[in-house]
């Protein structure tokens, strides 16, 4: 018995010692900016073409929702990990470079698969403008009013009138966060309206089971600020992409927010809400609950999609931490008779798609990549077809396949960059 503790111990300490390896240097590391995706890499197709001067500068301001607790209000906020049910709303401040990067520079590495070295994004300050709390509605908020009314102007001024959520994953910090959904909103053409919603991760891999609770704490407030924005903005849909852990808050707040109101019917909570595209980028949730949760509000969204590497390094860490398989590198086995059969009816009749991302399909994807969402021009290039363009995985170039067990996903064709080329021409 002993040496069966002590072969347990040991394995423990092993396991945190390659995790905390693998993980914590990237976490600490600047942002830079991602490669330029595939659709824009030649400079033939300029996504910046029709921006107007204004635009044509190395800042990237996106919008912010947290839920985090905030030690000093102003005049610039101070957050802590703490979770709370307010809501704090206002503006991050993101640069692409420093002082000395110009727009034609930043434009050129944008619209090239230039090997120079990318730059750093760094948020420089958040512009907190409003605080709601739980109990508070935006009737009685002037604050809030203002806030949700900047996002209207911004919606207006916008050629896509689509609202975009990014929720990041765990280990994160304000400042990547930003970061991460403002290169986003960079590579749209600085065409959608991106809100970054910062949930308290501790920022830490080895905290990663205080961020667990935190997402769980999350849930509530995320699916607030998701009906807020549905019913005090103009935005035709709602679009959401969380990353990583970001699927433990979004994927219970989407099964909250398809629970209709009294006397309401599915088909009003649909349209009330406006939920579009729903995108989970390597989801780190147990499969078995996302499946049950699939389930909850599948019929009231446009498109769900999943993208997998059947070889994530960091999953394969969370499904040891979790003693279950995650949704972004799935176990099947682990689903009973009646999860299969409803997730091979999903995926064949119910929009949703599982996309295959496999280094053995895409030229120079690491084999055990998390990030490839950013990292990757050819997954970057098709998820935003899927943003910009509403492109099913057809019309984007992707090749239909299915499991043994009749299952439908997705996998990129040899050829795709040919294909996705051509669509975003046309």
């Amino acid at each position: 018995m002993r040496n069966l503790e002590f072969g347990i111990t040991r394995a423990t300490s092993v396991f945190f010692t390659l995790l905390t390896a693998a993980l914590l240097a990237g976490c600490y590391a600047p942002v830079r900016l991602m490669p330029t995706p595939v659709s824009f890499s030649n400079g033939d197709i300029d996504p910046f073409e029709k921006i107007g001067e204004k635009l044509q500068t190395t800042e990237v301001p996106v919008l912010y929702a947290t839920n985090r607790l905030a030690l000093i209000e102003h005049p610039d906020p101070v957050h802590t990990i703490v979770p709370t049910d307010d809501l704090r709303m206002g503006v991050a401040h993101v640069r692409v470079g420093d002082e000395t990067l110009d727009w034609e520079t930043l434009h050129r590495l944008s619209t090239s698969a230039d090997p120079d070295e990318r730059p750093i994004v760094q948020l420089e300050r958040l512009e907190q403008l409003a605080v709601l709390k739980s109990d508070e509605e935006v009737k009685n908020s002037p604050e809030a009013q203002a806030f949700f009314a900047l996002v209207n102007k911004a919606l207006a001024a916008s050629p896509n009138s689509e609202l975009l959520i990014y929720v990041h994953g765990s280990n994160n910090t304000v400042p990547r966060a930003a970061a991460q959904a403002a290169q986003f909103r960079h590579f749209t053409g600085r065409r959608m309206v991106v809100l970054v919603f910062m949930w308290p991760s501790a920022g830490s891999i080895l905290r990663y089971l205080t961020d667990v609770n935190n997402a769980a704490s999350t849930v509530e407030p995320f699916s607030r600020m998701v009906e807020l924005l549905a019913e005090n903005t103009t935005a035709s849909k709602i679009d959401v992409l969380a990353y990583s852990a970001g699927a433990q808050v979004l994927s219970p707040a989407l099964v909250r927010l398809g629970t209709p109101r009294p006397g309401e019917t599915r088909a009003q909570l649909q349209q009330r809400l406006r939920l579009g595209q729903i995108y989970f980028a390597a989801p780190d949730i147990d499969t078995r609950r996302f499946v049950n949760e699939l389930g909850g509000y599948i019929d009231i969204i446009e498109r769900v999609s999943i993208a997998a590497n059947l070889n994530d390094s960091v999953l394969r860490f969370a499904a040891i931490v979790g003693r279950a398989s995650r949704a972004g590198r799935p176990d099947v086995t682990e689903l009973d008779e009646e999860q299969t059969r409803f997730l091979v009816e999903a995926s064949r009749k119910l929009r949703f798609d599982l996309i295959r991302v496999d280094p053995k399909d895409i030229p120079n994807l690491p084999e055990s990549s998390h990030a490839f969402w950013y990292d990757d021009p050819w997954v970057s290039g098709d998820m935003l077809a899927q943003f910009l363009l509403n492109a099913p995985p057809p019309r984007r170039g992707l090749d239909e396949q299915l499991t043994p067990g009749g299952a439908r996903y997705w996998r990129f064709p040899a050829d795709f960059y040919d294909r996705i080329y051509r669509l975003f021409s046309r």
